[in-house]
């Protein structure tokens, strides 16, 4: 069975997100973008889960969905399936090793809430787990993973946006140069890599090390209208033995939904209150100093990936354990590229709805709505729009240093 995948995400309780990060606004939103499968986000917290206890019912093996009376009345509108839900949370552990202090952040999906409660009462022994939807930990990720293990062996361990200078397994102020030097020993076990908003497989494919990893896309989203940034596509049997199959070893993970990853918030290196961005060549001529106040740029992912790689890029082809992917806007950004006004005006947000009403989900108009089913119901200057997105015919401007880049359609 065909599913679109969202595994990483965030509850209202975690720092700097919406409040309507909800169960029933999560449910509404993935049936908006056609998102059938959608991690919880924040298990460890105490609220949440107990909210979560609350509103969902156990559908297939592993897998949840909302209860009916949650269901928002709205939500009928968009017809399909009642999007799953998989137990998912974020761990940001920081920590010295290596003389170094290290920041990584880590996605881990687990099958249940038993599993779930016994994991947030061994992460709350550590420090605090109620504060923050994700938890800052002086936890190594060697022992995060030991401890998952321990409460789960069917529990998955994701490095998240594993590129992201300041919280990430490779970022380049805090991370490391080898998957082997975060996890030792317990490597083997790590077998998913996300690459994050700044950086899409193709880049990734530079280093022969990540051969072999299956490399997974998610939104990282903070309010429920961000879902589906990044996605996997799965075939897969709906559950969660069926997801473990796919994102452990590959088998129905047929490729992932990817940002242009030059609209990443770092994917050129940069100084943002200088506003000066630049690629990995001309950093490098500058010595990685910022050319306007004198300090040190903030290495973007591909400067990042480019010291790590052992590959041109220009030749570096898919790998045996590759998976295609797409590189999409999201619909109201292509909306808004077209009819001149903000994502969030209300010119946008009801021609975004119209569309889905007339033309199903998101991720059905981008992908596979004939383009004269898209005249006929948004205009020609819509469907030469989604066209263009189609065939990757867009400007790109990089973004760096915590600022996002901008793809232009016109």
């Amino acid at each position: 069975m065909k599913q679109i995948a969202d595994l990483h995400i965030h509850s209202r309780y975690s720092m700097a997100t919406s409040k309507d990060g909800t169960p029933e606004m999560l449910d509404l939103w993935a049936r908006k973008k056609g998102i059938t499968l959608l991690g919880t986000g924040d298990m460890t917290h105490p609220i949440w889960r107990q909210e979560l206890k609350t509103k969902l019912i156990p559908a297939e093996q592993g897998l949840f969905r909302l209860k009916d009376e949650y269901v928002l009345p709205e939500a009928a509108r968009y017809p399909g399936k009642a999007p799953r839900f998989v137990l998912s949370g974020e761990i940001s552990s920081i920590y010295k090793k290596g003389g170094k202090t290290r920041k990584v952040h880590s996605l881990i999906l687990l099958p249940g809430f038993d599993e779930a409660d016994a994991f947030a009462a061994r992460l709350e022994k550590i420090g605090n787990i109620h504060s923050d939807g994700r938890p800052i930990l002086g936890l190594p990720c060697h022992d995060l993973l030991e401890m998952m293990l321990e409460v789960s062996e069917e529990g998955i361990y994701i490095p998240a946006h594993i590129w992201t200078p300041h919280f990430s397994l490779f970022g380049a102020k805090s991370g490391f140069d080898t998957i082997e030097d975060c996890f030792e020993e317990l490597t083997p076990y790590i077998h998913a890599l996300e690459t994050g908003l700044s950086s899409d497989p193709s880049m990734n494919w530079q280093i022969s090390a990540l051969d072999g990893y299956q490399l997974v896309s998610h939104s990282d989203a903070h309010s429920p209208s961000k879902l589906g940034r990044e996605a996997d596509l799965l075939d897969i049997e709906l559950s969660y033995q069926g997801l473990w199959d796919a994102v452990q070893n590959g088998k129905g993970l047929e490729g992932t939904i990817e940002f242009f990853p030059e609209e990443g918030k770092y994917h050129f290196d940069g100084h943002r209150k200088c506003g000066v961005c630049l690629s990995p060549k001309e950093a490098e001529m500058y010595n990685g100093i910022c050319p306007v106040c004198g300090k040190k740029l903030t290495m973007g992912v591909d400067h990042r990936i480019l010291q790590l790689s052992d590959r041109d890029k220009s030749s570096a082809a898919m790998p045996e354990s590759g998976r295609p992917y797409e590189s999409l806007m999201p619909l109201p950004e292509v909306i808004s590229a077209c009819v001149g006004f903000s994502t969030a005006s209300k010119k946008v947000q009801g021609q975004y709805e119209a569309l889905l009403e007339r033309l199903g989900a998101e991720f059905t108009i981008l992908r596979e709505v004939p383009p004269e089913d898209i005249r006929k119901a948004g205009g020609e200057v819509l469907a030469e729009g989604i066209r263009r997105l189609r065939a990757g015919e867009v400007v790109r401007k990089p973004g760096s240093d915590g600022e996002y880049g901008k793809i232009e359609l016109f």
